[in-house]
């Protein structure tokens, strides 16, 4: 392999890192699903405004070949809050994001139909889990300390 050739497949694999907004991977398992970014930043506690809750999001995608029946996965914080995944089909290689706000879901975008944010901007952590309630994946940012 020429120097060349490693610079661009360093820039590939960069450019293929999840977008978790200076978070870290806490559980990831070898499953095809995980959470690929998280948006938590940039919102003021006291802005409950549905446009700033939907830019509050978490990415979960399938990274395999085949769809991936989400019914009854979990995704939460720290503090507790769950958003249940109800009849959501997640095709191969797609992603989906999961906002905070109200809002019409559509294949690549559901809503928790919250009025109040639930992702921290310090701290906090999301964590990805399946039907049978095993955690396939968690991203944290900010704080002290690992969940589990």
């Amino acid at each position: 392999m020429t120097a060349a050739t490693s610079v661009a497949a360093a820039l590939v694999g960069a450019a293929a890192l999840p977008a978790v907004a200076g978070g870290q991977h806490l559980g990831r398992t070898h499953s095809v699903v995980y959470i690929s970014g998280v948006r938590h930043d940039g919102q003021s506690r006291a802005d409950h405004s549905n446009r700033t809750l939907n830019n509050q999001w978490v990415a979960v995608t399938n990274s395999s070949r085949r769809a991936v029946n989400l019914d009854r996965w979990t995704l939460s914080d720290r503090n507790g809050h769950t958003y249940t995944f109800h009849h959501v089909r997640l095709a191969g290689r797609a992603t989906v994001r999961v906002h905070t706000g109200v809002g019409r879901n559509t294949k690549t975008d559901l809503y928790q139909d919250r009025r109040i944010r639930v992702w921290d901007n310090n701290s906090d952590a999301a964590t990805l889990r399946d039907d049978r309630g095993r955690v396939l994946d968690a991203v944290s940012w900010g704080g002290h300390g690992k969940r589990h």
